[in-house]
């Protein structure tokens, strides 16, 4: 019966995995949006940055680059202080 039950897990597994691949897009084939547009054409009269990149980071996603920064630091701050070792 396990045999059973661990090759339909195995199967399911690969029919999801294979169904996801076929869903990708072609690879180098992005999608157009509105959004893109925006950017691209009001990052730098909005907000003064020649690269687009560092105004949508900074600027436009800045609070959630700033809670983004606090989880890492907070994550690095329980791994060190799970593996510090105790001195008496």
């Amino acid at each position: 019966m396990n045999r059973w039950l661990a090759t339909g897990a195995f199967c399911i597994a690969a029919a999801f995995l294979i169904l996801g691949a076929v869903a990708l897009r072609p690879f180098g084939q992005p999608a157009r949006t509105e959004m893109d547009d925006y950017f691209n054409r009001y990052s730098q009269p909005e907000v003064a940055a020649n690269n687009a990149v560092t105004a949508i980071v900074f600027d436009y996603r800045g609070y959630d680059t700033l809670g983004e920064a606090t989880v890492l630091f907070t994550a690095v701050t329980g791994v060190a202080l799970i593996l510090r070792r105790v001195r008496k």
